[in-house]
């Protein structure tokens, strides 16, 4: 099942990477595209559950490193609660999926 990461920056300035265990995360969060901080947490949770089905549907067991990125990304994200106007950027995808 294909990998994806992808890179975004936070409302702080700071850049992160978001893992996905399959590309189904694609149809929800588009390189380049900035999101409000809800709006973003609510794709990424959406699209690494879709990833995570994939995963059981063709495992028998969702992905245990999706839900962890949730958590994780929720987490973080729970900085920021008090900025209303931040937003979140998504980076432009490299080939790789990673960036240097």
């Amino acid at each position: 099942m294909p990998e994806l990461v992808l890179a975004f920056i936070w409302p702080d300035g700071s850049e992160d990477r978001l893992y996905s265990p399959s590309r189904a995360i694609a149809g929800h969060l588009a390189p380049g595209d900035a999101y409000p901080l809800a709006e973003f947490l609510d794709r990424s949770r959406a699209g690494l559950e879709a990833a995570s089905a994939r995963v059981e549907a063709r495992y028998g067991v969702p992905c245990r490193r999706a839900r962890a990125e949730i958590a994780r990304i929720e987490r973080r994200a729970s900085g920021f609660t008090g900025d209303a106007d931040g937003r979140v950027r998504m980076l432009p995808e490299s080939p790789t999926g990673d960036r240097p």
